[in-house]
């Protein structure tokens, strides 16, 4: 009878304690009503690898993640749990979320188009002629929501949308999408000189930008002396705005003779920030004015190959020490999988050079993903880094399933044996966007009527 105090209390404190930590074991779920909404604390306890990509802290084995907020407390071994929703990292590994750093996402309605042309007669076939034509905000909404459920899906975090923003609605409806997907992202919209679509652009930059802290904009264009007063709008638009300007560059050898290099010079355009998407057909001495001007590259491998664009010099852009992130590039990437793009950025320098030790390696491709991207977008000092004062971006892999497993090379495996399923939790700014293997908070079922009923308005607009 004198024990029973004691064992009261004993009982009382491990109430508490379980009170204050849930623990979410692999592949389970925590308790109902559990948020994980970016408000609290969430640990991953003994990971078995983290992949930080922060030189000063490298690679932990056997190590927690502590994620305050919105943002990332701590990363080191047995971390203080109290008040945490604890996730059992057992078996799994972190990282960074990845860095897109160009896409479309309204592409996703013309999945498959023209598979079996070149970038010129993809854009006539699929593009070009939807400019003029009645698409929709539906249209774009439907699109692009069903890219961020599928970039999440995927362990990505922040996405480049560059939109060719037919019509003001249908640019609105895409960055409604955005907003709706928590996702983070950069909005780069096309406007040129024509003052009614400058006009509508700062609107959906005070509309959609301005109040939320996820997202970014940038001013798109294209790079050609034919595209020069509108390029010139826009390089002038950009810097009076107090954003970057993001161009598509020397995509493909019809690209050459256009006079895209010249018509950045003129317009003054070739300046720290601006982001030159693709990048394929530059030669040594365009190499070097880029990389002078301090201008980030979007590598996109898999469109390149697609539309037979070519292959990116990017062992010549890492020598140079250029800033050089992936991108996933739309409807002509056929699929929204950084771990595909970073395999085809490793193999496509291997065939051309028929070297396995060119740039990059399975470590440069996991770079060029995640802390890469996030210089290219100037978001380095916030995201791409599990550096203890960014924002919690974040991804757990689970290397225990069949394609993944044994242990062997757990960095090599990453890149080499992950597929989107086993991308288990994804995290942006603190909140839960995938949970448990599956994007949480939206019915994929309708996500998916609805882009089948965009996708079929698109294909009648569309030249058979």
């Amino acid at each position: 009878m004198r024990r029973r105090p004691a064992l009261n209390v004993f009982l009382l404190t491990l109430a508490l304690v379980l009170a204050a930590v849930v623990l979410v074991r692999p592949g389970g779920t925590a308790e109902p009503g559990d948020a994980f909404d970016g408000s609290g604390r969430v640990l991953v306890r003994n990971a078995s690898l983290v992949l930080t990509m922060d030189p000063a802290l490298g690679r932990l084995a056997d190590s927690d993640v502590l994620i305050e907020g919105t943002k990332i407390k701590a990363v080191g071994k047995d971390l203080d749990a109290r008040g945490a929703r604890v996730i059992d990292g057992r078996g799994r590994i972190v990282l960074p979320g990845f860095v897109d750093t160009h896409n479309h996402l309204w592409q996703s309605l013309i999945r498959g188009c023209a598979a079996d042309d070149n970038l010129g007669g993809w854009l006539g076939r699929c593009v070009i002629p939807l400019y003029g034509a009645p698409v929709t905000d539906a249209d774009g909404y439907a699109g692009a929501r069903l890219s961020t459920v599928d970039l999440v899906g995927t362990g990505v975090t922040t996405t480049t949308d560059w939109s060719h923003a037919f019509n003001p609605a249908f640019a609105r409806g895409n960055l409604q999408a955005l907003t709706d997907s928590k996702m983070r992202f950069v909005f780069a919209y096309y406007a040129g000189k024509d003052p009614a679509r400058q006009e509508a652009l700062r609107a959906a930059k005070r509309d959609f930008v301005d109040s939320n802290a996820l997202a970014k904009l940038q001013v798109a264009d294209v790079a050609s002396e034919g595209n020069y007063d509108n390029l010139a709008a826009s390089a002038k638009l950009a810097k009076d705005l107090g954003v970057p300007l993001n161009v598509h560059l020397l995509e493909a050898p019809s690209d050459l003779p256009t006079g895209q290099m010249s018509a950045l010079r003129r317009a003054g355009a070739l300046v720290p920030g601006l982001v030159a998407d693709h990048v394929v057909q530059a030669d040594n001495s365009v190499l070097d004015e880029l990389a002078a001007d301090g201008v980030g590259v979007a590598h996109n491998p898999l469109s390149n190959m697609r539309l037979a664009s070519g292959v990116a010099p990017v062992p010549e852009m890492a020598k140079r020490q250029m800033k050089v992130g992936l991108g996933l590039d739309g409807g002509t990437n056929d699929t929204s999988d950084m771990y595909n793009v970073m395999r085809a950025a490793v193999g496509l320098q291997r065939v051309k050079y028929t070297d396995p030790d060119v740039y990059p390696t399975a470590a440069d491709v996991l770079r060029m993903a995640t802390l890469g991207g996030a210089e290219v977008l100037g978001l380095d000092r916030e995201i791409g880094s599990l550096t203890p004062g960014k924002r919690a971006d974040l991804q757990i892999v689970d290397a225990q399933q069949v394609n993944f497993a044994p242990k062997v090379d757990w960095l090599n495996q990453l890149v080499f044996n992950t597929q989107p399923r086993n991308v288990g939790w994804v995290f942006v700014d603190g909140r839960a966007l995938k949970r448990d293997g599956s994007v949480a908070g939206v019915d994929t079922g309708q996500v998916v009527r609805d882009a089948q009923v965009a996708a079929d308005h698109l294909k009648q607009l569309l030249p058979e």
